[in-house]
C-alpha cells in the first residue's frame, strides 16, 4: 500500500500541431495523474485506463512543455495478492512501470476499429437464422476491401458503410435497455479503508474527465443522454475531506443535474446482519448527507453486491422515502434461479417496493453486443415489462466507465437487430417500469442468497464487536435522552454520537461485517469497535451522573446501596453481580422498572433458591422452581424441564449443548462460503479435558463448568449458569481457536415438532422451514438470525438465544448455532 511519486516532464514536438496528444502510462499498480496540484486522471491497467488526454487538437499557442506528477500505488485494482483474486496481500509482490510515452492518438483508426468490433459481434452473435448477422458480416467484409490501412483517405468510405447499418432503425416493440454508468467501489475488501479513499478519487476524477469529453452527455435525472455514477455517502465524505478541488467539481455537476447520487445509505451495508436500528441509521445518515450536500434525498435504494436482503428492508425503505430497489446479487444463487428480474418485493408488514435486477446479471458490463443480447434473452419478465437496466463500468475495485464503452453503445442506440440502448438514469428506468407495473408479480419475504452462508460466522470478533457496539449506542442514547428530560442543562451528545454511529455504520459495509476482507481491514474494524466502546462508556457515565447525581452522592448514615439501570422497555427481575464493601463480588436479586432505575439496598429474596446437586454418576442437576436441568460429565444437557408442567424439552437418548466440528473446504470463496456437503463431515466433540464440576453451589446462582479439546489444538471452556427465578439457562463459552478449515457448531435437539422455525430479524421475526422438501428449502441449510431462534408447537416451545452470533439452522427438531 506504499505510494511512489513520479515527476514527469513533457516536451511536445511542434510537428504535432493539430493532432490529438495522449500521455500513456502502463503499470501494475493503480495511479493518478496530478496537474497544477489537482488530480486530473485515474490510471488503472486492469480498468483499461492507461492514458491521459493532454489535448484533443494541439494548438501552436498551447504550452508545449509541461510537468505532471503521477502518484503510483503498490496495489492493483484488486489489491496486492498473488496467484488468485482473493489471495491475501503478498508483502513480497513487486510492481512494475512498463510504459511511459507521449503519443499521437489516431481518432479515425479508433472509430473504425469500434465500428468493426460491433459489426463482427453482430455477425457472430445474432445467429445464422437472423438476416442482420449476414448484413453485418458482408458490411464488415466490404469495409476491409475498401479500407487501405496505409491510406487514411479511404477511412471515411469504410465508416460510411458501417454507419448505413447502424442507422437502420428498430420497430417500436423492440426492448429498451437503460444503460447506466456504474462505479462500484468496495469501501474495504482486498484493500484497507485508506486505500479506498484514493480509489474513489481515481475513479471519480476519471468520470469528471469523461463528462468533459462527452459534452452531449447530460447527467440530469430526466434527460435522455446521461451517465450516472453511483455513490455511497461515506465515500462522498472521504472525497470532500481529502480532495476538496475534485469535490467542488462534483458538486458543480450535481447542481447542473449531471451527477445523480443514488443509494440512500451511509455505506452499502450488509443486508442481513445489522440490527433494525442500525439499518434505520444507515438510511438516516445517508439521506441526511445527500440532502445537506446536494439538496435532495435518494429515491432508489441501490445495493448491488450484498449477500442477501432481509425481509424487513421494504418497510425500512418506505419509511425513509424510498420505493425503488435495485440489486443483482441473487444471480449468484448456487442452487435455484430466481424467477424474476422486475417485480414487487413485499416485506413482513406488507410494505412493497418496485424491485429490478438487471437481467445481464452484472454491475460491471462493458457495453458489448453480447451483453445487450444477454440482457434481453435472460429477462424473466418478458411480456410484463419492455425495459431493463444495464450497468456499465469497471467495479469492485473502482474504475468506472470508459470512452470505448460509450462509443460502443452510441452505435447501438437504435440499430435494427439489436435492442434499443439508451444512456439513462435510475429515475428514468424506474419511472417507465412503474408505468408498466400492472402485470408484475410479487415476491413475499426475504431475498435469500444461496451462497456465502459462511459470512454469518466468519471473523467472530467482528460479529461480537458489532452486536456489543449496537447495544452500547442504544444505551447511551436512552440514558442521554432521560438525562435531557430530567435536567435541561444536560447537553445531549449529538455530535459525538453521530461520529460513533458513523464508525459503526462504516464497519457494517458488506465486506467488513461479513468478514470477507483482508486481515488489515479486520484490524481497522476492531480498532473502530474499541473506540466506540471507550467513547460510549464515557458518554454513558456522563449521562448517568447527570440523571442520577443525587442518588450517587453518599449521604451520612445511609446504608450501602447499588444503583441499577434498565435500558430495555420492560420490567426486569434478574440476578446481578455487584462489588461489596470489601471489594468482593456479591450477587443480588433486583427488580428494575422499564427504562428506569432502582436503588438496591436490601436485595430481594428469591421465592425459591437455586438448588445444585451432584449425582453419583458425576452428572449435575440444577433447579430454581421454574426450570430443572440435568448435565452429564461432558457438559451435555440431558434434561431441561418446565417445573410446573413437567414438560421435558430434550428427547430421550439425545444430548443438547452438543458441540460438533465440521470440515469447511468450500469450492472457491473461502472466507465467504460453507457448502452443504460440510454437513456430511460432522464429528461430535468428545475429548474431555476437565469434567463437569460445580462452580457455584446455589442460592441466587448455581453453575458448573467443564473443558473440551476441539480438533487438533483448540480448547473450549464453558460455564453453565442457572439464576434464581430465571426461565432460561445461560452458557458462558470461551474458545481458544487454532483450527484451519473447520467449522464449530453447538446443537440442541428439542422435543418439539414443527414444520417451521422462527428467527429474529430486524424489528420482527421470520419463519423458515425445518424440512428440505424442495431445493429452495435445502438451499437454506445455513441461515442467519439475530438474537434468537425458536422452535414451537401449540402451547410449548424452546428458544436458543445468543449475544454475538448470527449463523444458525433448524433442521427437523435440532436447533444449531454456528460458533
Amino acid at each position: 500500500w506504499e505510494t511512489c511519486w513520479f515527476k514527469v516532464e513533457l516536451s511536445i514536438p511542434l510537428a504535432w500541431v493539430g493532432r490529438e496528444v495522449h500521455f500513456i502510462w502502463e503499470s501494475d499498480g493503480e495511479g493518478m495523474v496530478w496537474r497544477d496540484a489537482q488530480p486530473v486522471q485515474g490510471l488503472t491497467k486492469e480498468g483499461e485506463k492507461t492514458s491521459y488526454i493532454l489535448t484533443s487538437s494541439l494548438k501552436e499557442t498551447d504550452p508545449h512543455s509541461l510537468t505532471l506528477y503521477v502518484e503510483l500505488a503498490c496495489n492493483g485494482l484488486f489489491g496486492a495478492g498473488k496467484g488468485s483474486m482473493i489471495a491475501p496481500p503478498d508483502p513480497d509482490r513487486r510492481f512494475t512501470l512498463s510504459k511511459a510515452e507521449l503519443v499521437v492518438f489516431n481518432r479515425d483508426v479508433y472509430e473504425l476499429l469500434v465500428d468493426l468490433e460491433i459489426l463482427l459481434d453482430m455477425a457472430q452473435l445474432l445467429g445464422e437464422e437472423n438476416q442482420r448477422s449476414f448484413q453485418a458480416l458482408y458490411t464488415a467484409n466490404q469495409m476491409v476491401n475498401v479500407c487501405d490501412v496505409m491510406d487514411p483517405s479511404t477511412f471515411p468510405a469504410a465508416r460510411d458503410l458501417a454507419a448505413a447499418i447502424f442507422s437502420q432503425r428498430n420497430g417500436e416493440s423492440q426492448h429498451t435497455i437503460h444503460a447506466v454508468g456504474h462505479c462500484h467501489i468496495d469501501s474495504a475488501w482486498l484493500w484497507p479503508y485508506e486505500e479506498t479513499i484514493r480509489k474513489c478519487a481515481r475513479s471519480w476524477v476519471t468520470v469528471v474527465r469523461l463528462m468533459e469529453c462527452n459534452p452531449e452527455l447530460t447527467f440530469a435525472c430526466s434527460q435522455l443522454r446521461l451517465i450516472s455514477v453511483l455513490w455511497q455517502a461515506q465515500q462522498f465524505e472521504w472525497v470532500r475531506s481529502w480532495y476538496p478541488g475534485l469535490y467542488r467539481q462534483i458538486q458543480d455537476f450535481v447542481a447542473k443535474g449531471q451527477f445523480v447520487p443514488v443509494g440512500g445509505t451511509w455505506v452499502e451495508m450488509d443486508g442481513n446482519l445489522p440490527s433494525g436500528e442500525s439499518m434505520v441509521r444507515q438510511f438516516l445518515q445517508g439521506q441526511r448527507f445527500f440532502q445537506e450536500q446536494f439538496g435532495r434525498i435518494c429515491s432508489e435504494f441501490w445495493l448491488p453486491d450484498t449477500f442477501g436482503y432481509s425481509a424487513q428492508l421494504p418497510q425500512l425503505m418506505c419509511g425513509c422515502g424510498i420505493r425503488r430497489f435495485l440489486t443483482q446479487k441473487l444471480s449468484w444463487n448456487l442452487v435455484n434461479t430466481f424467477p424474476h428480474h422486475t417485480f414487487f418485493w413485499e416485506g413482513i408488514d406488507g410494505s412493497r417496493v418496485l424491485t429490478h435486477f438487471p437481467p445481464g446479471d452484472s454491475y460491471g458490463m462493458h457495453g458489448r453486443v453480447e451483453e445487450m443480447l444477454k440482457t434481453v434473452k435472460n429477462n424473466k419478465d418478458k411480456g410484463r415489462v419492455n425495459h431493463s437496466a444495464l450497468l456499465f463500468g469497471f467495479g469492485d475495485g473502482g474504475g468506472g466507465p470508459t470512452q470505448k464503452m460509450l462509443d460502443r453503445m452510441k452505435r447501438m442506440s437504435d440499430t435494427d437487430g439489436l435492442p434499443r440502448v439508451q444512456i439513462s438514469t435510475p429515475d428514468r428506468l424506474f419511472s417507465v417500469l412503474e408505468k408498466e407495473s400492472s402485470q408484475l408479480c410479487t415476491w413475499v419475504g426475504e431475498l435469500f442468497l444461496e451462497l456465502h452462508n459462511g459470512t454469518y460466522t466468519t471473523q467472530a470478533q467482528i460479529k461480537k464487536g458489532n452486536r456489543e457496539c449496537e447495544r452500547i449506542l442504544h444505551d447511551v442514547e436512552v440514558l442521554s435522552t432521560l438525562a435531557v428530560a430530567r435536567d435541561g442543562a444536560f447537553q445531549y451528545p449529538a455530535s459525538q454520537l453521530q461520529r460513533l454511529w458513523r464508525l459503526l455504520l462504516l464497519n457494517q459495509f458488506h465486506d467488513v461485517l461479513p468478514g470477507s476482507c483482508i486481515q488489515l481491514v479486520v484490524e481497522d474494524a476492531l480498532q473502530y469497535y474499541a473506540e466506540i466502546r471507550r467513547a460510549g462508556a464515557r458518554l454513558q457515565e456522563e449521562a448517568v451522573q447527570s440523571l442520577c447525581r443525587e442518588l450517587l452522592e453518599p449521604k451520612a448514615g445511609s446504608t450501602e446501596s447499588t444503583l441499577v439501570l434498565n435500558t430495555l422497555p420492560w420490567e426486569r427481575t434478574e440476578v446481578i453481580s455487584r462489588t461489596g464493601p470489601a471489594g468482593t463480588e456479591t450477587l443480588a436479586l433486583v427488580t428494575v422498572p422499564s427504562m428506569g432505575y432502582a436503588l438496591v439496598r436490601e436485595p430481594l429474596l428469591p421465592p425459591q433458591p437455586v438448588a445444585v446437586r451432584k449425582q453419583e454418576d458425576g452428572s449435575i442437576a440444577m433447579e430454581n422452581g421454574v426450570i430443572a436441568v440435568c448435565l452429564d460429565m461432558m457438559g451435555h444437557l440431558t434434561s431441561l424441564r418446565l417445573v410446573d408442567s413437567e414438560r421435558e424439552s430434550v428427547p430421550d437418548g439425545c444430548y443438547a449443548n452438543q458441540f460438533a466440528l465440521f470440515d469447511d473446504v468450500p469450492l472457491y470463496w473461502d472466507a465467504w462460503d460453507v457448502m452443504d456437503y460440510h454437513l456430511e463431515t460432522r464429528k461430535p466433540v468428545t475429548t474431555l479435558l476437565k469434567p463437569l464440576e460445580i462452580t457455584l453451589a446455589g442460592g441466587l446462582r448455581g453453575s458448573a463448568s467443564f473443558s473440551l479439546q476441539i480438533g487438533e489444538s483448540s480448547t473450549l471452556t464453558q460455564e453453565i449458569i442457572l439464576d434464581a427465578t430465571c426461565p432460561y439457562l445461560r452458557f458462558l463459552t470461551q474458545v481458544e481457536w487454532k483450527e484451519a478449515h473447520k467449522f464449530l457448531k453447538v446443537e440442541f435437539p428439542v422435543q418439539v415438532r414443527s414444520t417451521n422455525a422462527t428467527y429474529e430479524i430486524q424489528f420482527g421475526h421470520l419463519q423458515r422451514p425445518t424440512h428440505w422438501n424442495t431445493s429452495w428449502d435445502w438451499a437454506r441449510f445455513e441461515v442467519w438470525a439475530h438474537k434468537w431462534l425458536d422452535l414451537s408447537e401449540h402451547g410449548f416451545g424452546v428458544a436458543l438465544l445468543n449475544d454475538c452470533k448470527y449463523g444458525a439452522s433448524a433442521h427437523g427438531n435440532v436447533l444449531s448455532l454456528s460458533l
